[in-house]
Order: C-alpha cells, then structure tokens, then sequence
C-alpha cells in the first residue's frame, strides 16, 4: 500500500505544471459535483418532509385503509364474477381460531348499549355514517393532488374558492343522505311513562302537553293558589 502510494507521489511529482494544473481541475469539478448533488438531494428532502408535514395526523392510516378496502373491492369483484361467495373464500386463507376471532369481533361490533350520553350519541352517529360511505378514490384523489399542486392541501396563503367543482352525483348522495336522517329522525318518538296515579286535569292528549308546559314554567308560583283551590280556601 506504501509502494502505491509512494509511486502515485512520484508520478505526480514528474508531471508538467499543465498537467497538474489538469489533475488539480478535475478533481475540483468532481467535488463541485459531489456538492451540487448533495445539495440537490438536501432539497428534495426538505421539500418532502414539508409535505409530510402538511398532511394530516392519520394520513398513512387512511391511506393504507383505503388501499385495503380497494384491494379487497376488487377481489370480491373478481370472485364475484366467478360465480363464487367471497366470503366463504376468504375463510378458506385463513385459520380456524383467527375465524373465530372474526366472527366475535364482528358481533361485538356495534352494540346497541341505548342512550347514555349525548356525547356517545354522536359518536355513534359518526362512526354509522363513516360506515356507510364508499370507499375513497385514490387514483381520483392522486388526480387531484398533481392538479391543484400546493393548494391542495390548503393554507393561509391560499385561496381555494372556485378551484374545486362538486360532481352532481356525489351532491346527489348527499342530499339523499341528509333526506334519510330527515326521515329517520321524523320517526323516532321518544318513549314516555305513563303514571296511573297521575291526576287527570286535562281533556285530551293536546291539553296535557299544554298543561305540562304550563307547569314547567308557571308552577312554583301557583303552587300555593292550586292547594288553596284544591283545600276549597282560596280567596
């Protein structure tokens, strides 16, 4: 190793100043390069780790859910058009025990534990309407993000208003989902127990929504001239 080098030193020494000042040149230029690479490679990092940055929390969750559901879409379809249930098999590719579990997850799924709080009734109202929705895009939503760029994402030096077109079907699914809730919610009647031994100071079913509203709002202070007309020593 110090006969190579001892030999690369004496090479060098015999050279003529133009051809050390060549040796000099080159090995300047292949530095610039090597600094003009790293630096472009630094750029590109800040510039990804910017957009990571602005994308949200849970981003690579959903994007790895939403390559899952695609994925499982298209097998279903594709067993489908076999003539075959893809359910039955899918449970052919996997274990006995890892079924079982499955199958009591999915039972446990959404249990119907009744009204507790308002909070929990909204959470449960999201999760139902997550649930429902169809399955993302994400050629479309690839589309999109190449399209509108940095504006994409949003910011405070963005303007956005205008860049984006709702499609008549999707406008379409949301009006006709906001109509079912409408409808559901027209339905629904909140159950009311009845007291036998309430007493009867009304007429019909009209009189005694109005009577109780009176009572909500009036009754502390007739209190006193409903027990006098009751005793019979009202003034």
């Amino acid at each position: 190793m110090s006969s190579a080098t001892e030999e690369s030193a004496s090479a060098f020494k015999e050279m003529s100043f133009a051809e050390k000042q060549a040796e000099r040149m080159k090995r300047l230029r292949t530095l610039h390069n090597a600094r003009n690479e790293a630096r472009t490679q630094n750029h590109q990092e800040v510039v990804a780790e910017e957009a990571r940055n602005k994308l949200p929390p849970n981003y690579e969750a959903k994007r790895r859910q939403a390559e899952w559901l695609m994925d499982d879409q298209k097998k279903r379809e594709e067993t489908q058009s076999q003539g075959k249930d893809y359910d039955r098999v899918k449970l052919l590719n996997i274990s006995a025990t890892e079924a079982e579990r499955l199958e009591r997850k999915k039972k446990k799924k959404n249990p119907d534990q009744g009204f507790s709080t308002y909070e929990q009734a909204t959470v449960r109202q999201y999760n139902r309407l997550v649930k429902n929705m169809p399955a993302a895009d994400m050629e479309q939503y690839e589309r999109q993000k190449q399209k509108y760029g940095d504006a994409f994402y949003g910011g405070p030096n963005v303007i956005i208003h205008g860049m984006h077109e709702d499609k008549k079907d999707a406008v379409d699914k949301m009006v006709n989902d906001l109509e079912g809730q409408i409808a559901k919610r027209g339905k629904y009647s909140r159950r009311r127990t009845h007291n036998d031994d309430a007493d009867i100071d009304y007429i019909n079913e009209r009189n005694a929504k109005f009577n109780k509203k009176l009572e909500r709002f009036y009754g502390e202070h007739t209190a006193e001239i409903k027990q006098n007309l009751e005793r019979g020593t009202a003034i």
